[in-house]
């Protein structure tokens, strides 16, 4: 084959190329009208040498859909497996972006630490609440002056009560001793002593009394003061906490976003890898090319018959033309016609032709 093809192209070309072409010339491709159905034949002068082309023929059909489908899933495989890598990629670093802030303010998955500043800022307000009226009403009670023997502080003081008795019984004792004694009466003099110390020990305890609440009244400023800041603190806690927390429903989003393209782009590129190592198609043969026992050509028969047929007709249509073709005087009329002269008459022959003479003798003619 190879001296062949040296012969004819005089190494032009490709080899395959030429070979392929000298079997399509003998290939033939016959697709049904009414199904799917396709007939592979191929012509050759050795039986087994049509059937084994025949049947590659075939396989090579089957080769091409495979690589047909294949193909763009092997490209497709490639191109996904790229954003595959890129994708994760992505999604590593959202996660760590993720992690890292989470680690930075202290967020764990749930809303409970927010929830719980919340409540401690609650619990503050509350409790600066509470400070702020005991510091008012410490204040409001330190601002007495002589109306601070009535407040409630005081008459419930044990101390204060006992002493307000040993008054009232000392000045009634003394009241007593008055009308009894008289003023001058060192008897009366003593308890009038004894009096007047009891009444300095109430004013004292009085005092001291109300000297706590200017204390207190101290006091709660400070504490006032602390919870405020406290307060102040927590708020700003509060807020960093709430940022932190939107900045990591972004970062939760982005890391979601890219969540899914991967998973899609990982989907895709598991489908297409799959598709590409697919080794199946819808084609299949029906019935492979065997050795022909006798050969599809030619026919005898048929041959004989169409070569009778054929000549009886070329015989039949040679005769015609010839006929046709031949411009013999066979009448006076052709004379006439042929010269282009009138015909005055014709004289017949004296002695006519046997019965049985083939040749007939034309009459003689007179023309003008």
């Amino acid at each position: 084959m190879k001296e062949q093809w040296l012969e004819s192209t005089r190494g032009k070309g490709s080899l395959v190329a030429w070979l392929a072409d000298g079997l399509q010339k003998k290939l033939s491709v016959k697709p049904s009208r009414e199904s799917n159905v396709i007939d592979i034949s191929y012509s050759a002068g050795d039986p087994a040498f049509a059937a084994a082309v025949a049947n590659a023929f075939a396989q090579a059909y089957i080769d091409a859909s495979i690589e047909l489908r294949v193909e763009p899933a092997r490209q497709y495989a490639r191109w996904f497996g790229e954003q595959d890598k890129g994708l994760r990629e992505n999604l590593e670093k959202a996660q760590a972006r993720l992690s890292e802030h989470q680690q930075q303010y202290g967020i764990v998955a749930s809303d409970e630490r927010l929830d719980s500043e919340t409540t401690k800022l609650n619990d503050l307000s509350a409790q600066l609440t509470v400070v702020q009226g005991h510091t008012a009403e410490a204040r409001s009670k330190q601002r007495s002056g002589s109306a601070s023997g009535t407040l409630p502080e005081v008459v419930q003081n044990p101390l204060i009560y006992t002493l307000k008795a040993d008054v009232a019984r000392q000045e009634a004792k003394l009241q007593e001793l008055a009308g009894n004694l008289g003023k001058n009466h060192p008897q009366y003099q003593r308890m009038e002593s004894e009096l007047a110390s009891l009444k300095q020990r109430l004013e004292a305890e009085t005092r001291f009394i109300t000297s706590g609440f200017g204390t207190a009244t101290a006091v709660g400023k400070d504490k006032e003061a602390e919870l405020v800041a406290a307060i102040a603190a927590q708020k700003t806690k509060l807020l960093g906490l709430r940022q932190a927390r939107e900045q990591l429903a972004a970062l939760q989003r982005d890391l979601d976003i890219a969540q899914k393209a991967y998973e899609g782009v990982s989907q895709r590129f598991t489908q297409s890898k799959l598709e590409s190592q697919f080794t199946q198609t819808n084609v299949s043969v029906l019935t492979l090319a065997s050795e022909p026992v006798a050969p599809s050509f030619p026919n005898l028969f048929l041959n004989t018959l169409a070569g009778i047929l054929l000549g009886t007709f070329c015989g039949v249509g040679a005769a015609f033309g010839l006929e046709i073709l031949d411009r013999r005087i066979r009448s006076a009329q052709d004379v006439a016609e042929m010269l282009q002269l009138p015909m005055l008459g014709v004289i017949p022959r004296r002695k006519r032709p046997g019965r049985f003479s083939l040749a007939r003798r034309k009459p003689a003619l007179l023309l003008e």
